[in-house]
This record gives structure tokens, sequence and C-alpha cells, in this order.
């Protein structure tokens, strides 16, 4: 999918999983401007190093989290509500540090059993990478 000029923007994120006390939870993350629940992501930067890097610096400035990229899960092109081609790419990761810190993209995150994120999910896209998380797990 191409879109003006050819052009395509990058993005990247994660589903950011731990183990809970019966299940495996997922976070998930409030974005107040959007009035939505979804993953965090966001657009690749010029000095990313790679779109794996970019998943990880968005998940961290989204979140508070500082993660490791385990398995790319899934990669999604649409267009967003601005009209652009995205190609956004998806890796399941864990937490090593960190803590949620209110910010201007993200004003709550949860931490859901994965059994249940979809009941918070606004978008079709972010089922589709549910479903990949959900294939990845079993």
């Amino acid at each position: 999918m191409a879109g003006q000029l050819g052009l395509t923007l990058r993005a990247a994120g994660g589903v950011v999983w731990r183990h809970g006390d019966d299940d495996i939870e997922v976070l998930v993350i409030h974005r107040p401007g959007y009035r939505d629940w979804t993953f965090p992501k966001g657009k690749q930067d010029p000095d990313d190093r790679d779109v794996e890097h970019t998943a990880l610096r968005e998940v961290h400035e989204e979140t508070g989290y500082h993660c490791i990229a385990g398995e790319e899960l899934i990669a999604i092109e649409y267009v967003d509500r601005k009209g652009r081609y995205k190609h956004a790419t998806y890796w399941e990761m864990q937490v090593l540090s960190g803590a949620f810190e209110l910010n201007r993209e993200v004003d709550e995150v949860r931490w859901l059993p994965a059994r249940r994120v979809h009941e918070v999910l606004n978008s079709e896209r972010d089922r589709q990478v549910l479903a990949a998380f959900h294939r990845w797990c079993s």
C-alpha cells in the first residue's frame, strides 16, 4: 500500500504482557485525544535504528515501562484518520522496569486478563493485533 507520492508512514508498538495470578495479563492504554482503548504504538522517528526500536521507544513514552521485545506478532497496513497510509508492526513485550506516569497522550493504563482485552478495544485493527497475540500464546 502506498500513499501520496508513494510514502507510507512507519509505526510500531507492542502488546505488553505479564503473568497474572490466574492468567496472562495484557496492558491497554487510554488515549483521551481519541477517546479509545488501544495498544501503545507510534510513528517511527528518523533517529530510530529500526522499527523494533520505534516500538520500544513508543511503548516507553506512552506507558513509562522499559520493555524487552520478543517475537514480532503482526504488521498491519491501513489508512489513518488523516488519510495517511501507515504500516504498523507489533511485538510481544515484557516489562523490565518502570511505572506508568500520566502524559499528554495517555491518561490511564489497565492490566487486563488476556481473555478480556477484546471487551475494551475500540478498533478492528487492535482486535487483529490481539488475535495475533493469542495465536502466539497458544
